[in-house]
């Protein structure tokens, strides 16, 4: 075995700049209920960004270290240096999820029994040569599936059910989906399809529009068109949509959701009343590809709720039984219903190189980088 392993790391210094470098630690021996897990791959996820980055001015990036030990930093703003002063001097490591090959196992039957197997992981430190985890952070993957095919296993498949899974819970028929053209927004819109769920996608551009229309997809609105307004209110007519997950969170998108879906409500009432509709309208954020303030201009009536979400809290409120077959069908259609694709490949010392950085820090839409350490 392996004495020791590169490990990706993000450090925020004293002078508020930030670091991103690969460091060599120790491999640990797995305990009774562990494996230990050669990385084949792992995503770089709009999440992964947050504590890859964070708020750093990514402007300001530079490059510097060798070939194999690159060395990348940027500086971090004085308006947003209270958000990391809990983390100064703290070395962490990235990487929510990753797949590969167990090399080693504890003795418990649980851990034995995936000696050698294929597994995708969750928990954190995947961009590393090897990762020790608990058992429970696996999910064995069928036989014939490769690590890059299962390295996106659980952050946006479980994501994507997770939406509709809330829908049911909180009593919603439909959803309303923004960025939706993205890996994720891909999933969800094969999701509904399969489970016969309206689902209405809200783009910003017209190719995008046109790959979810090419995939099936029955509602896109393009938030860039003339007609944004009244189509989105059309859509919701039509579905009943009265929940929404938004992946941008600032700006205006939120309030525009929440505007329209009380508009197609109070077509359906019978009377004019002055405090609007009593149709209970909910939009989730839970992502931040727009950093600005969220903007409410109060025109949809008063029943209405804004709030986060977040996967590892629904996982908590969901219960195990539906945890646990919200993975198996994950493991059982990661070809095809939970299927990712990349806009390219690199290794640990790569992913620190310019072309890629590049490509992840923008955050564009349907652009996706896999590590393969």
């Amino acid at each position: 075995m392996p004495v020791s392993s590169l490990q990706m790391r993000t450090l925020v210094k004293e002078d508020y700049s930030l670091e991103i470098s690969l460091t060599e630690i120790e491999v640990p021996d797995p305990g009774p209920d562990q494996v230990l897990v050669k990385v084949e791959a792992a995503p770089i996820n709009p999440s992964d960004l947050g504590l890859l980055f964070g708020p750093a001015d990514r402007n300001s990036v530079q490059f510097s270290g060798s070939a194999d030990r690159p060395v990348v930093t940027a500086s971090i703003p004085e308006a947003a240096r209270r958000l990391v002063e809990g983390r100064i001097g703290d070395s962490m490591a990235i990487g929510n999820e990753g797949a590969g090959t167990v090399v080693a196992a504890g003795d418990s039957p649980a851990a034995q029994a995936l000696m050698g197997k294929t597994v995708g992981m969750v928990g954190g430190e995947m961009y590393s040569e090897y990762r020790c985890v608990h058992v429970g952070q696996c999910l064995p993957l069928n036989e014939g599936t490769t690590a890059v095919e299962g390295a996106s296993c659980f952050v946006n498949p479980m994501t994507a059910l997770g939406m509709v899974e809330t829908m049911r819970m909180e009593g919603h028929k439909a959803l309303v989906h923004t960025a939706a053209a993205s890996n994720l927004g891909q999933m969800l819109n094969r999701i509904c399809q399969q489970d016969d769920v309206p689902l209405v996608n809200i783009v910003r551009r017209h190719e995008q529009e046109s790959l979810l229309k090419d995939l099936g997809a029955s509602y896109v609105v393009n938030s860039s068109s003339d007609t944004y307004i009244p189509d989105l209110t059309r859509a919701l007519e039509e579905t009943g949509a009265t929940l929404a997950f938004d992946a941008t969170g600032g700006g205006k998108l939120a309030s525009q959701i929440l505007a329209c879906m009380e508009s197609a409500a109070v077509k359906q009432m019978p009377e004019y009343s002055r405090y609007g509709s009593d149709v209970y309208k909910q939009v989730y954020i839970y992502g931040g590809l727009d950093v600005s303030p969220t903007v409410l201009n109060r025109t949809f009536g008063f029943s209405w709720g804004l709030g986060g979400w977040l996967l590892t809290p629904f996982l908590q409120r969901a219960g195990g039984e539906r945890v646990m077959a919200m993975r198996e069908r994950v493991a059982a259609e990661i070809k095809t219903t939970f299927a990712s694709r990349y806009t390219g490949e690199v290794d640990l010392a790569g992913a620190l190189k310019p072309e890629a950085v590049s490509v992840y820090a923008k955050q564009a839409t349907g652009e996706k980088i896999l590590i393969t350490p």
